[in-house]
């Protein structure tokens, strides 16, 4: 049994190779557990609690607007449609989710299995946007509480002096000390366990479902009574054309991002790979349901050119005489807001947490409190970073920026899906302490399969390595006809296993490549000509080719057996990962060139922490590299319980 040590010493010596292998070192699926004493999560979440943390995170004010901004400029009455498509689309990451989430269910969400399946590197980057995206959100989702509670109460100035928004002319700046105060009860709410916080999640979804189902049961009536007076304009169901729908159907896409936060408790789930499968799914058909019926509702009350874009809603019934629904509408844009915030600012603790343990952040986020067992410290850092840019920023400008950590998070899930199916890790980490063990495993694998390639394992072995002649020829006959039967039956079969990872690999990697370049040149209407048709047909074909590849080589024997089994087994592997990689690409070059610039400050930031404290206190910094059966037989090792 070969082993692999990965040292910072190693590094040191092994040049940009060493600075490679250290991008690409990997843990294994509950690294988590390994850590012998390590406190762990409460597992205290089923089903009904992870559908109402996917439709509390999902479901947020937007879609009060939403409708009315996407109808009038893209869709008009075929609104529905687009969200179907999206909701397509986002169901493809959901199914990337669900079998990865139930075959690794430890906190970290997508870092978690990047880390798994990709590597190192790319897992930083995948957890540093996402600290982003958390961090933002939760800021910009509390600055839009405060003027619909002043609207419910009457008026911009109806909120007292000490809550509301206040200008400060020396530095040009609008403070919000509402948006600070909710995400400090917010996170207090979150301090005291995730069974406490998830039956607040609860009530308050509950509150905001009931109010998109009085709009739709409301709306229906007046519907009937008006008929449908919305459908019934001279320009058609498509007055954009087709084009117009799938531009629509690419905004409302984002109307879907949340859903990801049920991966992120998954420590936190009594039977995840059963439960966390059905939240995904659940959570997500319920908010495609409801937002299909609301814009059915509301296009129909009214011509789409006629829509109000700001409360859209509001006004469609106020048309039809119902001012005071308003009231209601606007309580469910509250308490959906009030959702998203939890939603929000409970991920980010746990992807903390997560990347602490793996010694890529400092200890201090990796605690777990006895008492209430969450990330207690990581909870209130979060806490603190939210109320601080919601109390003096104005974040609706990097919006887009949330964006980014979730697309990029959605499209690494379904490249290591791809990972897992065709080239899943062969080889798992151990730590240093456990030397020994791996040392006295490997002499005795040494020796067995001696035995059976029927050697003798007293013979002795020279400094060369060859071992001692034997005195009779025959026996130096036998030995070589043993030696090729190896090579013609056994090493063949290797050969052909070997070949068979390489092309997968391959195959993988320039499937993204072609994805990105078609989707570069189809987007950038910029470019000259000739460039952007070329760029196009060398991305399509990469793209079709690996499509076509991966579907006729096998799938590794061994994913049936890594991770968790039993659980969600994602279906039409590689075209719904590749569609996913696809259409998650497309919407990352669309954001816009300020989005990115933002969003690359950061993430070279993110890279110069890890450069200076990651790279150097990583778990994996001595780990021993063993293959999948050996490090079975090693922990199934008595000793290995007294190491």
């Amino acid at each position: 049994m070969g082993f692999l040590v990965d040292s910072q010493e190693g590094v040191g010596k092994g040049g940009s190779w060493g600075c490679v292998r250290t991008l690409i070192r990997r843990k294994q699926v509950d690294s988590a557990r390994v850590k012998l004493g390590g406190q762990q999560l409460a597992k205290e979440l089923s089903v009904p609690h992870l559908i109402a943390i996917g439709v509390g995170s999902t479901i947020g004010a937007g879609v009060y607007i939403l409708v009315g901004t996407v109808a009038r400029e893209h869709t008009g009455p075929a609104l529905t449609i687009s969200f179907l498509i999206a909701g397509i689309a986002a169901a493809l990451s959901a199914f990337c989710y669900a079998e990865l989430a139930s075959r690794c269910p430890s906190a970290g969400s997508a870092y978690h299995y990047s880390y798994i399946c990709v590597g190192e590197g790319v897992a930083w980057l995948i957890g540093w946007a996402l600290i982003l995206e958390y961090t933002i959100g939760g800021a910009a989702v509390a600055r839009g509480i405060s003027p619909n509670l002043a609207l419910l109460f009457g008026g911009g100035d109806s909120l007292p002096a000490f809550i509301a928004r206040q200008h400060i002319p020396g530095l040009d700046i609008v403070v919000d000390p509402c948006a600070a105060i909710l995400v400090f009860i917010v996170t207090g709410l979150l301090c005291f366990g995730i069974k406490e916080s998830t039956r607040a999640q609860v009530i308050v979804t509950t509150a905001n479902v009931c109010a998109m189902i009085f709009v739709i049961i409301a709306g229906c009536y007046l519907g009937f009574k008006s008929g449908w007076t919305g459908y019934q304009v001279p320009t058609g169901y498509f007055p954009f054309g087709v084009d117009g729908m799938l531009a629509g159907s690419a905004t409302v896409f984002f109307a879907y991002i949340g859903f990801d936060s049920v991966a992120s408790t998954a420590e936190e789930v009594k039977n995840p790979q059963r439960d966390l499968p059905l939240g995904i799914g659940a959570a997500l058909f319920a908010c495609c349901a409801l937002y299909m019926m609301v814009s059915v509702i509301i296009v129909g009350l009214v011509p789409y050119y006629a829509m109000d874009p700001d409360t859209p809603i509001s006004s469609a019934f106020a048309s039809h005489g119902m001012q005071w629904a308003a009231y209601i509408i606007t309580i469910g844009a509250i308490t959906a807001l009030c959702s998203t915030l939890l939603g929000s600012i409970l991920p980010q603790p746990r992807i903390l947490m997560a990347m602490a343990r793996d010694g890529l952040l400092p200890p201090f986020f990796s605690d777990v409190n006895r008492r209430t067992q969450v990330p207690l410290k990581g909870t209130i850092v979060t806490g603190i970073g939210s109320a601080i840019l919601a109390f003096f920023m104005d974040v609706s400008q990097l919006a887009g920026m949330v964006s980014v950590g979730t697309l990029l998070a959605f499209t690494m899930v379904a490249i290591s899906v791809l990972i897992l199916r065709y080239v899943p890790p062969d080889e798992v980490p151990l730590p240093l302490s456990l030397q020994g063990l791996i040392n006295s495993a490997s002499s005795q694998t040494g020796r067995i399969s001696q035995e059976k390639n029927g050697e003798d394992p007293k013979v002795s072995v020279d400094q060369s390595g060859d071992a001692t002649k034997p005195l009779l020829g025959k026996e130096d006959a036998s030995a070589e006809y043993s030696l090729a039967k190896n090579l013609f039956l056994g090493n063949y079969v290797l050969l052909n296993e070997e070949n068979r990872r390489k092309i997968a690999g391959w195959t993988i990697m320039f499937t993204c490549v072609g994805v990105l370049l078609l989707t570069y040149a189809a987007s950038n209407l910029g470019l000259p000509r000739s460039l952007r048709f070329t760029m196009c047909g060398v991305g399509g074909t990469f793209l079709l080719s690996g499509l076509v590849v991966l579907t006729c080589i096998d799938q590794d024997d061994a994913r049936h057996s890594f991770g968790h089994a039993g659980g969600f087994i994602c279906p039409f592997v590689p075209l719904l990962p590749i569609m996913c990689i696809l259409i998650n690409v497309y919407l990352l070059v669309n954001l816009g060139a300020a989005t990115w610039a933002r969003v690359s400050l950061w993430l070279v930031i993110g890279v110069l922490v890890y450069s200076f404290y990651g790279r150097t206190h990583s778990s994996l910094r001595d780990a021993i590299y063993v293959t999948l059966a050996d490090a079975d037989e090693i922990y199934a090792s008595p000793s290995s319980i007294l190491v």
